[in-house]
């Protein structure tokens, strides 16, 4: 079944997405968790990452992007005071990310943040800051 658009009651065309030339990695071994790249990300698609202590996870928290929602806009990268988020070729994200996140120095997952139903990582992001 095909969605109509009530207004003129015709079938939605789905846009088609092409796959970013660039993807944003965090180095989060010089993250050190402000979250200003959160409110500059147009997708929201980066996520806080709690620290290591299940006890006092807001202490070392970091910010991880995640790779499926980035567009590659760069504005992530242009706007972080720490220079620590670069945008690399599509595939090479995806390695390097495996390098320098926390998940792989930690040898644990680490899960983002959750977030209610709906609500973007943003909101999750400046709750928990305030």
């Amino acid at each position: 079944m095909a969605l109509k658009d009530p207004k003129y009651d015709k079938p939605i065309q789905l846009r088609k997405t092409r796959r970013p030339k660039q993807l944003a990695v965090i180095n989060q071994a010089g993250c050190t968790g402000c979250m200003v790249c959160i409110d500059f990300c147009p997708p929201d698609c980066i996520l806080v990452v709690p620290g290591p202590d299940p006890e006092n996870p807001t202490v070392h928290k970091l910010v991880e992007v995640d790779l499926t929602l980035c567009i590659g806009c760069t504005l992530c990268a242009k706007y972080c005071p720490w220079e620590t988020i670069s945008m690399l070729e599509f595939n090479e994200a995806y390695n390097k990310a495996e390098e320098w996140t926390i998940r792989t120095v930690l040898g644990e997952i680490v899960e983002p943040v959750p977030t209610t139903a709906g609500a973007p990582a943003r909101r999750a992001a400046h709750a928990e800051a305030e």
